[in-house]
């Protein structure tokens, strides 16, 4: 497979300052065709947000820079990468509390990043960013949010769409740098020709519905890289007027032949 890509994001109507950070990365060998992304959305309610996620955007994007060519030079072994991503984002945490604890702050993030590898994922979580696949017109969410509405919703006392709207929906369950104990979500898959993934920290998702985005983000409507980054804009714009106080960020691979 080889990439198509767009990013956007946007402080938003009501913040001074934008705590979501992301990456986006692609690299091509004789062997591979790769692409990673990463998003983490600093906790708006703690101090110094923006610090816990560019931590962790950067040592995911160290990772890619300094340990992914030596592995992409043999054989990339995906269930290693699953190993080395759980262990990175559990050493992540414990740098950001003792940062936190010098500093005498309290700070964290979420944490949703993919890696394609040709025609297979891999992908880690921690917190509420989302990350979204849409496969022959199929809009799948991939991710599970370390919620107490998806908690409540998992056990059956509240509907999808009571979740959408109740007051707890941004109480995490846990997040990096702020919880003690975290525990990812690493999980892998497969990748099709014209599969699109979207990453998206939740102020992208608030105030839509995965109707709109789908109606926006399928497939064959995504030609060009021109078009994506106008997609994004466009719903990310959407949000904004229907006043959505959070930061706002999205990432869109398309995957082609």
């Amino acid at each position: 497979m080889q990439f198509l890509s767009s990013t956007h994001t946007d402080v938003g109507i009501a913040k001074k300052i934008n705590q979501d950070a992301f990456c986006l990365k692609i690299a091509k060998t004789p062997k591979y065709h790769i692409a990673m992304a990463v998003l983490c959305d600093g906790m708006g309610g703690l101090k110094c947000g923006e610090l816990a996620s560019a931590f962790v955007v950067n040592a995911f994007s160290n990772w890619f820079e300094d340990e992914l060519p030596a592995m992409a030079l043999q054989e990339i072994d995906l269930s290693k990468i699953m190993q080395q991503w759980r262990t990175l984002a559990l050493e992540q945490g414990q740098k950001i509390m003792k940062y936190g604890a010098a500093h005498n702050i309290s700070l964290g993030t979420t944490l949703s990043a993919l890696l394609i590898v040709n025609s297979e994922y891999v992908l880690i979580q921690v917190g509420d960013s989302r990350i979204y696949k849409n496969s022959g017109g199929a809009f799948e969410q991939l991710t599970r949010d370390h919620t107490l509405v998806a908690h409540e919703v998992e056990l059956h006392h509240l509907t999808q769409e009571q979740a959408r709207t109740d007051s707890r929906r941004n109480v995490l369950l846990q997040c990096i740098g702020a919880s003690k104990t975290i525990v990812p979500d690493v999980e892998r898959g497969y990748v099709n020709e014209n599969d699109v993934f979207l990453l998206c920290s939740d102020g992208f998702r608030h105030e839509i519905t995965e109707n709109e985005m789908l109606g926006v983000l399928s497939s064959p409507l995504l030609t060009s890289e021109k078009v994506m980054k106008k997609s994004l804009v466009d719903l990310v714009e959407l949000n904004k007027a229907r006043k959505e106080k959070d930061n706002i960020t999205a990432i869109l691979i398309k995957a082609i032949r």
